[in-house]
């Protein structure tokens, strides 16, 4: 193995586990308290009925932290990384949505709204959050779309034989 191997191999595990330990720290900041994670993704205006609202409050924490929880020992890191990059998409869309709204009603400019976008750090500025996922948007991208992933568990399925090119 190269030095350079070994240093995107480095920077790979790096990159996992800081992803998994982040979502594992803001799942059960959220699992720990429910009720108040509800009333947050109530604020977001995209879901009304009762039952759904109480899933995703008591169930996404759950699925953050075990989402986290694989990128952190290696197990299938691809596709924990491309689930939690299916999670922080639509998220982050949300954020710039409310933010939008905030702004539109209160005419303070973009980057001076605060609020709790239920992300577990309590009162944050928009654009510093926006940044903050956009940086963890390219990080889980790079994990899920990363070819070589050493240290892992599980990094691929292996393809059958007569699809590899055996005989």
């Amino acid at each position: 193995m190269t030095g350079r191997e070994r240093i995107f191999d480095g920077a790979t595990l790096l990159a996992r586990w800081a992803l998994g330990a982040f979502f594992i720290w803001m799942g059960l900041h959220k699992a720990l308290d429910p009720v108040s994670f509800l009333k947050l993704v109530r604020q977001y205006d995209l879901v009304q009925t009762p039952p759904l609202l109480n899933l995703i409050a008591a169930g996404l924490p759950w699925f953050e932290i075990f989402c986290g929880a694989l990128l952190l020992i290696g197990v299938a890191p691809r596709g924990a990384a491309l689930l939690i990059l299916a999670m922080l998409v639509p998220f982050t869309l949300a954020i710039f949505r409310r933010a939008l709204l905030l702004h539109e009603a209160g005419g303070l400019p973009f980057c001076l709204i605060k609020f709790d976008c239920g992300c577990g750090s309590g009162e944050v500025f928009v654009c510093r959050k926006l940044t903050e996922n956009l940086l963890w948007i390219a990080l889980s991208a790079w994990l899920a779309y990363c070819p070589r992933q050493r240290l892992t568990w599980w990094p691929r399925p292996a393809l059958p034989t007569t699809l590899a090119g055996g005989s």
